[in-house]
């Protein structure tokens, strides 16, 4: 008995149509019929094979890890895929590598050259230090005429100028420091302030199980409440606000444009992601990080509760 065969059998034995099991999994009519047949080629992605025959099992009452162990040989792998990026890799490494015969001294050039700009530069510099030095050393001294009357210098250490100068220097520098502390403690508060008010995403409870079930925190929302779907592959996506009422239900890909849905009267978002590492959730601009690694449970589901809304 193939595993299409198997499934449907345990379906029928609980009394279950396509139509009931379709709402139960949330995975479309004709994926189901498509896993019963064995057309493994009609779903989105192998990928997805694995991730809606553990879906179908769980929902009949089979052990989706037994069952996909006896089938292992049925159901599609996605080794072509890994091997395919291999190669691709392969490829590049050998463009980046230089042709064979090209002389050892021209990939010692750019070394060669870095080495003569540091020369250059530890020259330059040692020649306008010793130009200063020089200039320095070859000021002309003036003699004093006897009967010159001098004056006090208020540059001269000693002079009783300097002195009050250096006394309103010390005293314009700390009242200068004083005012810069008083800004800068001012500006902390402001970007403080600032902060507390950002939106942001906590994990309230980390989801478990072959499709796991997480809930999130949105701290701070505003009045405003939008979600954005970001797609980078293939994924089916079903996205609800806290009254079950659905506002985007089907599979996005990567020639998708990003969908953008307003939920500022919602108290909750209800996601249900396919393959989670193929989509990319924001929620007002805040990246959404799944609470499991979404390369371990390309299934997720998310429940996010919208806290903090201004009335």
């Amino acid at each position: 008995m193939e595993i299409g065969e198997r499934l449907k059998e345990a379906r029928e034995a609980k009394g279950l149509s396509l139509d009931s099991l379709q709402e139960t999994t949330k995975i479309q009519k004709r994926y189901l019929q498509a896993i019963e047949l064995g057309n493994f080629h009609i779903l989105p992605g192998k990928f997805y094979a694995r991730a809606f025959i553990k879906e179908y099992a769980a929902a009949v009452g089979l052990d989706a890890n037994e069952l996909l162990e006896e089938y292992k040989d049925e159901i599609p792998r996605t080794e072509d895929e890994s091997s395919a990026q291999y190669t691709q890799i392969s490829s590049s490494r050998k463009d980046n590598n230089p042709p064979k015969g090209t002389p050892a001294i021209f990939s010692l050039i750019p070394t060669i050259i870095v080495i003569l700009l540091i020369i250059g530069i530890v020259f330059a510099a040692w020649y306008f230090i010793m130009q200063n030095n020089s200039s320095e050393n070859s000021e002309p001294v003036e003699k004093q005429d006897s009967n010159e009357i001098v004056y006090p210098d208020e540059n001269d250490p000693g002079s009783a100028i300097s002195d009050q100068n250096k006394k309103a220097d010390e005293k314009k520098e700390e009242t200068d420091s004083k005012s810069t502390d008083d800004q800068h403690k001012s500006n902390t508060k402001k970007d403080k302030k600032k902060d507390d008010n950002k939106p942001e995403l906590k994990v309230v409870e980390k989801g478990t199980g072959a499709s796991p079930k997480s809930t999130l925190a949105l701290n701070n929302a505003g009045n405003k409440v939008n979600v954005t779907l970001e797609p980078s592959g293939d994924s089916w996506v079903e996205l609800k606000d806290g009254n079950g009422k659905t506002l985007y239900s089907g599979l996005l890909t990567s020639d998708d444009d990003t969908k953008k849905f307003d939920l500022s009267d919602a108290e909750k978002i209800y996601l249900n992601i396919g393959s989670a590492p193929s989509l990319t959730v924001k929620v007002n601009g805040v990246k959404v990080e799944y609470p499991v690694n979404p390369e371990e449970k390309v299934h997720q589901y998310l429940w996010i509760n919208i806290m903090n809304k201004n009335q």
